[in-house]
């Protein structure tokens, strides 16, 4: 176990580096500088600029200041707001993200297992049909046009809930249902036809024969190996969720990630610009670690020490 835990850790590491000097360069190659558009700044003042953020130096020598950053977890100042720093804007971008992102993932998480476990048991029945065409519309609807779709008709029309901000409860709601349909959509459509080729196992019609109710029979049986395709897309799903989706966070003017990351986009703000991104990256990584060993949990015949011995 422990040598599987470091031999992960390492792979970690190596990908967070992959990513972080991919990033870079490819940043770096775009022509022109943040401060190409900056008014009434003289070429010496420009150049003064370049030099207070290093952006003079030798591309190599910048790289090593930034893996010397990402080390201490010292992601410098914005370039854009001088005021502010990396580490300070995350700080405050992150939880908001976050708390949209957990309430998204449950809602989409737990309605997508439950309409999948129902649509599979009532198998080519008018449930099925009902629940998959509602799956097929999440699917195929983007998320930032069902957010159109929302504010248009229950924040214009039917004047229920506040297009905006994020004060309230009631703010989460609409920015909630556009972020969650399409995973909803997704796990329902997975957990269909998992549950589906589970049901058909001859394990479960041991347990029909033994006249166990159709409740454990589906919660204790077949449920548990059915979740290991869910699990399975989870990792990425929940990190794309938790770190924000960037449009939706931009159509209901949210302060989280998404807002500071455009804008980092838009100005070309370097350390706003690689500092979301490593924090993306580092979640999304490790979420997938977290995918690894939920299969052992769901799973008891997936044991991570026979990794070791490969």
């Amino acid at each position: 176990m422990k040598t599987y835990l470091m031999k992960r850790l390492l792979a970690m590491m190596v990908t967070l580096w992959v990513i972080i000097t991919l990033t870079f360069f490819l940043m770096h190659s775009i022509p022109g500088s943040p401060f190409n558009e900056e008014r009434a700044t003289s070429e010496a003042v420009q150049k003064n600029l370049e030099a207070h953020y290093h952006l003079d130096e030798p591309l190599l020598v910048q790289y090593g200041m930034y893996l010397k950053s990402v080390i201490t977890l010292d992601f410098g100042p914005s370039i854009k707001k001088s005021s502010q720093t990396v580490n300070e804007m995350l700080g405050r971008g992150f939880p908001v993200s976050f708390e949209l992102g957990m309430v998204t993932l449950v809602i989409a998480t737990l309605s997508g297992i439950i309409l999948g476990i129902i649509a599979a048991l009532r198998h080519n029945g008018m449930i099925d049909y009902l629940a998959m065409t509602i799956a097929v519309l999440g699917i195929s609807i983007p998320n930032f046009v069902m957010a159109t779709l929302l504010i248009q008709q229950v924040a214009v029309n039917w004047g229920i809930l506040p297009v905006a901000t994020w004060t309230s409860v009631r703010h989460m709601i609409l920015p909630t249902l556009a972020l969650a349909t399409g995973p909803m959509a997704l796990i329902a459509r997975l957990t269909r036809s998992s549950m589906l080729e589970v049901l058909t196992q001859d394990y479960i019609r041991t347990a029909k024969a033994k006249g166990l109710s159709p409740v454990k029979i589906v919660v204790k049986h077949a449920l548990r190996n059915a979740l290991l395709p869910v699990v399975t897309v989870m990792g990425t799903l929940a990190a794309s969720i938790l770190t924000g989706t960037f449009v939706i966070e931009k159509i209901f003017a949210i302060p989280g990630m998404g807002k500071y990351f455009v804008e980092s986009i838009n100005t070309r703000d370097y350390p706003v610009i690689m500092g979301t991104t490593v924090f993306y990256s580092a979640i999304l990584i490790l979420m997938l670690f977290l995918v690894d060993l939920a299969y052992g949990v769901l799973d008891p015949r997936i044991k991570l020490h026979k990794k070791e011995g490969r």
